[in-house]
């Protein structure tokens, strides 16, 4: 398999993982805030991170150097996480994953300020339809919502999380130094778990962690597992093989993973006119993944 094909396979493995924790993550955000959920998985993940990258490549010394790198990325993957269970409070899973894909358009921005990674007339054409269809269904297919800008809390908060995704594969391109990915990605999951502890100190100890309900803790465990520790490897992987806008671009799939995730949990199905957005997302993956030439 080629550089170029690892990248691709491991964001679409992403996209299927990260629809999994907005559909199960809606169902338990309201029963644990969101800084001690995600301090909680980010402290698990990155015990498993640990432990893998001891088991495969070890932690070079070189891993630690410039700490203050992981501080910032994982920094960028805090201020994602707790928005998005913030946002899950009121937005729909749906919208909300539909928010997460504008992250693409915004990793084309901060691609270019970072990298200076040139966005082509067809990939910003498929950027346009995407951000069109995921539009659509932020505004619920709802003409009368599109005139008023009549945007939800929830999507309203989430996508400043969004705008903090889309910056970390760049800023991580920029900041990485060859470093072996479990380790790297152990250094930056556990940067953010500190960046919690601390900041989040007191909504850890005001949260009831006997009395939470397991649904809370079937969340916490795949949030932790698939959607944090093996979402970081995957990016990590892909971001190396691939420009940032095709890194984003497997978001595009999310809000169709979704409606899989709640077909399968019981919640029922979107109108088919939402569906016209979310069909207009995998057009902007299927012209996104095309080479150039």
């Amino acid at each position: 398999m080629t550089p170029q094909a690892q990248g691709h396979a491991c964001m679409l493995l992403f996209s299927v993982l990260v629809a999994g924790s907005f559909s199960l993550g809606s169902q338990v955000a309201n029963d644990i805030a969101p800084m001690a959920l995600t301090a909680l998985r980010f402290a698990l993940a990155s015990a498993i991170m640990g432990a893998l990258a001891l088991a495969t490549t070890g932690m070079p010394r070189s891993t630690f150097d410039a700490p203050w790198r992981y501080l910032v990325l994982g920094g960028l993957y805090v201020i994602y996480f707790v928005l998005m269970f913030e946002g899950l409070k009121t937005a729909p899973p749906v919208s909300a994953s539909a928010v997460f894909t504008l992250t693409p358009i915004m990793a084309a921005g901060i691609g270019w300020l970072v990298l200076r990674q040139v966005t082509t007339p067809r990939m910003a054409l498929a950027l346009a339809i995407g951000a069109a269809g995921a539009l659509w269904v932020i505004f619920r297919a709802d003409w009368v919502a599109v005139r008023a800008f009549d945007v939800g809390e929830g999507e309203a908060i989430f996508f400043w999380g969004c705008i903090a995704h889309a910056a970390y594969p760049p800023v991580m391109r920029k900041l990485s130094r060859g470093e072996p990915a479990a380790a790297f990605t152990f250094a930056v999951i556990s940067a953010g778990c500190l960046i919690l502890t601390v900041v989040g100190w007191s909504d850890i100890r005001a949260t009831d962690w006997a009395g939470l309900p397991a649904l809370v803790w079937i969340t916490i465990a795949y949030v932790s597992i698939f959607a944090t520790a093996g979402t970081f490897l995957l990016v990590r992987i892909a971001a190396l093989r691939l420009p940032s806008a095709k890194v984003m671009a497997y978001t595009y799939l999310t809000p169709s993973w979704v409606i899989l995730w709640e077909i399968a949990l019981g919640n029922g199905k979107p109108s088919g006119m939402v569906l016209v957005g979310v069909t207009m997302t995998v057009v902007a993956l299927l012209l996104l993944l095309r080479n150039e030439d």
